[in-house]
């Protein structure tokens, strides 16, 4: 906000972390300083920008307020209270919220109708995509304004449906399910990354977890009380965390890192990989890549298809769109959501319905993959048919 010239207000509930965030933000634009991309005048205007407050009273004049405390929904819901208490009428409140559910958060207010999610990706400053997650009672005039906030500040805005994870990240789940799946089955996490990098990802799936952080997983995983498969699934990245391994920001993940952050294979990660395996009576076997890439891509694709047709997307272009904007999806690939158009629904519906056979309930064939490749139809298609 402060980089598009739009004064912000800071709460935090000490000065100590005031001075944390100043100094990341401080050492950010210095180093744009130190680049030629930034001026040493356009820097201190940018942080004379920032207001650091101690006390709620102190934003309720604001225009726009945006939570981001932990993903924990008691915690969600004691700010919003909070907000609702002291806000101006007609101010926007937005949750920046990953994965919880807008509707319950906006519940504890009086006024739902100014209550949405502006979900940023991280780093904020630097990432394209603004999944903006509209609730059942969020006001039209509220999403508009929404909509002219992301593009004022450079982010592309994409709507998206209240349900666990909203679009991007229920189907980042699914295929994080899927690559958490192979590696029990014995793909090592250089495997991964390497056959998904070499097709073009900008980061692999497990590098990416050791960027963001183990422990969000883990932390959104316990509140989630997961069973059966799911749970099971979630063994190696728990465990990880378990051992105080919580990914770049410890040194260690699934991979070592050294002063430069470069990413190291780990023996201990690749023998807890096999004993997991074995403990549950995995048969373990060396995965090609081409099955890692097309078994990534078409749990991306299954799932994105479930969310179209409930609704939580309005177009397939929207979730192609954010893929390219938010997750490093490769823009010559086209998204996702292409990719399956590319491969030709028919085949994308015969190598689904043959990995259900081979794995069971989590490759369920979503239903308008079967109808629009029964019919010779396509996601873009149906774009075309919403316009």
């Amino acid at each position: 906000f402060a980089n598009a010239g739009i004064p912000v207000v800071q709460l935090e509930m000490t000065q100590e972390a005031h001075d944390r965030g100043a100094k990341i933000m401080s050492g950010n634009w210095k180093s744009q300083v130190d680049r030629g991309r930034l001026t040493q005048a356009e820097m201190d205007k940018r942080l004379g920008l920032i207001t650091p407050v101690l006390a709620y009273e102190d934003i309720a004049d604001c225009d726009l307020v945006i939570e981001a405390v932990f993903e924990e929904m008691d915690i969600k819901k004691d700010v919003f209270a909070k907000l609702d208490a002291v806000m101006k009428p007609g101010a926007i409140l937005a949750s920046n919220t990953s994965t919880l559910d807008v509707n319950e958060i906006a519940a504890v207010t009086k006024r739902p109708q100014d209550v949405l999610g502006l979900h940023f990706f991280s780093p904020a400053n630097i990432m394209r995509l603004l999944e903006i997650v509209r609730a059942d009672k969020t006001a039209n005039d509220v999403m508009a304004t929404a909509m002219g906030v992301a593009k004022r500040i450079g982010k592309v805005g994409v709507q998206a449906g209240v349900c666990d994870g909203f679009v991007g990240n229920r189907m980042l789940a699914a295929y994080g399910e899927e690559v958490q799946a192979m590696t029990l089955e014995g793909a090592m996490p250089y495997e991964v990354d390497g056959a998904l990098e070499a097709w073009g990802m900008a980061m692999g799936p497990l590098a990416v977890g050791d960027l963001a952080g183990l422990d969000v997983g883990y932390r959104i995983r316990k509140e989630r009380k997961l069973v059966g498969e799911r749970a099971q699934l979630a063994r190696i990245p728990d465990r990880i965390v378990e051992m105080g391994r919580h990914g770049q920001k410890t040194g260690a993940g699934f991979y070592t890192y050294d002063a430069s952050r470069k990413r190291q294979r780990d023996p201990e990660i690749e023998a807890l990989i096999k004993a997991e395996g074995e403990a549950l009576q995995i048969k373990q076997r060396t995965i090609p890549a081409d099955e890692i890439v097309e078994r990534s891509l078409l749990r991306l694709a299954n799932e994105g298809a479930k969310i179209l047709a409930e609704g939580i997307a309005l177009r397939a272009s929207d979730i192609d769109t954010m893929y390219l904007n938010g997750y490093g999806f490769p823009a010559w690939r086209g998204g996702p959501m292409w990719q399956a158009d590319h491969m030709g629904l028919a085949k994308v519906a015969e190598r689904i319905k043959a990995y259900h056979a081979q794995y069971g309930e989590r490759w369920k064939i979503a239903p308008l993959i079967e109808k629009l490749a029964a019919e010779g139809g396509s996601f873009a298609g149906l774009d075309k048919s919403k316009k």
